[in-house]
């Protein structure tokens, strides 16, 4: 499916990582999504209902993000990708990128991101 509703780096600030001191004192994150459906009779029939409600999804990317703790932002955007899934049935496939900008490396550094696609299927990549 090549219809797109793109939503770019969503920011919370929450307590994920490996070391003690991500996970106390909390950090920021930027989230993206990538949301693939058929944009089609929403786009001709200008109606609401036959797509998705990115405002919600932009809602529970927060909620996931703030009210769980992972070790890991694989874990937290698998997290998105199911509930995102889960909860919108118009949806076919979704990437979600999670971008960690202070990553503790011993580098200088822009990013460190991972990027997640899942499909409605459960085949991994679309």
């Amino acid at each position: 499916m090549s219809d797109r509703i793109r939503v770019t780096r969503v920011g919370v600030y929450a307590y994920h990582g490996v070391h003690p001191e991500e996970r106390s004192l909390g950090q920021r994150f930027f989230v993206s999504l990538d949301c693939r459906l058929d944009l089609g009779p929403a786009g001709r029939g200008d109606d609401f209902a036959q797509t998705v409600d990115y405002s919600a999804m932009v809602e529970r990317v927060q909620e996931v993000a703030v009210s769980r703790s992972f070790r890991t932002i694989e874990g937290l955007a698998e997290a998105i990708a199911a509930t995102c899934l889960k909860e919108h049935p118009r949806l076919e496939a979704i990437t979600v990128t999670v971008e960690k900008p202070g990553a503790p490396i011993a580098a200088m550094l822009d990013n460190i991101a991972v990027e997640v696609t899942r499909t409605r299927h459960g085949q991994g990549d679309a």
